[in-house]
């Protein structure tokens, strides 16, 4: 009987064991899959997160061979054109690296083939303006730039990109609630396959604990420690029975394995964690900077599509201060023909800043780069700066090898917007680049080339706008029409080098003679208009007079000639609301003035014969 009930109890105690054990062997095993499940989540994670990133690389090699063939067609500077093909090479394998990524999602995968289909486009487009310019055709290949066709296609890449980008940031969404899910359960499998197989343990004690005590108080000491999170609890007491032996031997292999696999899902839910707070941070980081891109692009567009200095001030006064937020400073523009940084703009709560200083004042400007000072006395401070325990920042605006201005902050620029600030410095230096070549153009079609005094097409247009103005505000407004005496006789006698050496004397002088407000005008041949708004008679008179007896007095000589003395004639009307708008009336008078002039012995002045009821008295 006895030996019947050991056999009975030893078999059940094995049949238990056997359960047991196979219990235990499928929670490692679902701990493993569990592991393998989260390492896979893993991959998945990291690869929508690659795909994005491929996807901003991508578009910012594009922008920047954008940039690199637009500044090569601005400033001729073959540096450009390299980096164009750089930046073209690198963006064409970023998109072949996208479509490899999505092979495994078709519908993006077509997506990805559509935005490669648009950007060959836009490839051709910038390709073939940067072929006509190495081939010296830059009129051409300006523009085909300015018709608007490679706009469209930047943001036709532009939404393709953003679709596939959100695309991919929907499905990481979705991946990682899935891990989040996967790593909710790995957490709830111990807690539910411990206790379990605690119980199975525990009716196994249960059966044994009549004859088998110091042995099973042995196995739950262990136990108990590794269930209290001693992973290194085993079961070490000899046993008295085989069954003991093979199941103190299993409950040990279990543990050995159970450690492993906590072990592993440990350092998966670390990994996990870390992943997703990385991702989470590179995703704000990428908000943020796509955010302050599209800030950088409505600012770069507007500086682009400013006319003149007071708008690219604004543009500067409104952005950059959002750019570089609690960053007082100021904009300078490089005068090349003073040598001066002009002070263009200024923005926040600015201490010092003076208005105009030479380039040789700024350490950054002579060095060729950004120049700061963080603490007093880690480094020489700048002559303009003024106060010699000034925390600031020069960035110097280069195009080409030279200056074109300076970015001049006031504090500290801290790390994390030193990218704000290089990309902020790339765009204003482009359009201040731009704005000084678009007012070049400008000067050209206003100013005669010879004197460079304002031309004739000028001078209708400002006569036009200060007879608005002078009828508005019912002031006086001043008209002078002259031309030089004998001009024939210089071009006859000397020759037309000496002629235009005397219709540039003139001009010198006239424009001496009168103030910034007033336009100074070459008609046409040897006349010369003047327009003064503001001026009433007597004073015009005298100015005129005083501009004609030092014109009388000017000496100009060709070669080792003396060229003689200038003389000229000046005829004077003034503006009346009864005239003609459009200056024709006036011009009449001062033409007729001027006749009269002429006729009467010239080199002289004379004020046109007008109505007695117009503010002017005749002569």
């Amino acid at each position: 009987m006895s030996a019947f009930s050991l056999s009975s109890l030893s078999a059940r105690i094995g049949w238990l064991g056997a359960f047991v054990s196979v219990a235990m062997l499928t929670l490692a095993l679902l701990l493993v899959d569990a592991s393998v499940q989260m390492r896979r989540s893993l991959d998945w994670v990291s690869r929508t997160e690659q795909v994005i990133n491929t996807i901003d690389e991508t578009m910012a090699d594009l922008r920047e061979a954008e940039s690199g063939q637009r500044g090569f067609l601005l400033t001729r500077d073959a540096t450009y054109a390299r980096t164009f093909d750089y930046r073209i090479a690198e963006a064409t394998s970023d998109v072949a690296a996208l479509i490899q990524l999505t092979r495994d999602n078709p519908e993006q995968n077509a997506r990805v083939i559509g935005l490669q289909r648009v950007f060959m486009q836009k490839l051709a487009s910038l390709r073939q303006p940067l072929v006509l310019g190495q081939n010296g055709r830059f009129a051409e290949a300006i523009a085909i730039v300015a018709d608007g066709h490679g706009r469209n296609l930047m943001a036709n890449v532009a939404r393709r990109a953003e679709r596939i980008r959100d695309n991919e940031r929907n499905r990481l969404a979705v991946r990682l609630y899935a891990a989040q899910r996967q790593s909710d359960w790995n957490r709830q499998l111990p807690l539910i396959g411990g206790p379990a197989i605690i119980a199975l343990l525990a009716l196994f004690v249960i059966l044994m604990i009549g004859s088998v005590r110091r042995p099973i108080r042995s196995m739950l000491q262990s136990m108990r420690a590794f269930g209290n999170g001693d992973r290194s609890a085993r079961v070490t007491e000899v046993m008295g029975t085989s069954e003991f032996r093979a199941l103190a031997s299993a409950y040990n292999e279990m543990a050995d394995r159970l450690a492993e696999a906590g072990m592993q899902q440990s350092t998966s839910d670390a990994d996990l964690q870390r992943a997703n707070t990385e991702l989470r941070a590179n995703a704000a980081t990428l908000q943020a900077r796509s955010e302050m891109i599209e800030l950088l692009g409505g600012m770069s567009h507007r500086m682009q599509t400013a006319r003149t200095d007071s708008e690219l001030a604004a543009v500067i006064q409104c952005f950059v201060p959002r750019v570089l937020p609690s960053v007082p400073g100021a904009l300078y523009a490089h005068n090349h023909s003073r040598n001066l940084l002009m002070r263009l703009a200024s923005w926040g709560d600015l201490g010092f800043a003076q208005e105009a200083f030479s380039p040789e004042q700024c350490w950054g400007l002579r060095r060729g780069q950004g120049h700061f000072i963080v603490e007093p006395g880690t480094d020489v401070v700048c002559a303009h700066v003024g106060k010699p325990d000034a925390i600031y920042h020069c960035e110097p605006l280069l195009a080409g090898g030279e200056v074109i201005g300076l970015l001049y902050l006031e504090g500290v620029v801290e790390a994390e917007s030193r990218f704000r600030l290089a990309v902020l410095t790339e765009n204003i230096a482009s359009a201040l680049l731009n704005h000084q070549l678009q007012r070049g153009l400008r000067e050209q079609t206003i100013r005669d080339p010879l004197t460079a005094l304002f031309n004739r097409r000028y001078m209708e247009e400002a006569l036009a706008l200060e007879i608005a103005r002078a009828s508005r505000n019912a002031a006086p407004l001043g008209l002078v029409m002259c031309d030089v005496d004998h001009f024939k006789r210089f071009n006859d006698e000397f020759g037309h080098d000496a002629g235009d050496l005397v219709l540039r004397a003139v001009a010198a002088e006239m424009a001496r003679h009168f103030r910034d407000g007033d336009v100074v005008c070459r008609y046409g041949g040897e006349e010369f208009t003047i327009i003064a708004p503001g001026a009433d008679m007597a004073a015009l008179l005298a100015r005129v007079e005083r501009l004609r007896l030092a014109i009388a007095e000017t000496s100009v000589r060709h070669g080792d000639r003396a060229l003689g003395a200038i003389r000229m004639s000046f005829g004077i009307a003034g503006w009346h609301p009864d005239m003609e708008r459009d200056g024709s009336t006036l011009i009449q008078l001062a033409d007729n003035a001027l006749y009269r002039a002429k006729r009467g012995g010239r080199d002289q002045v004379m004020v046109a014969d007008q109505s007695p009821t117009l503010p002017i008295a005749a002569e």
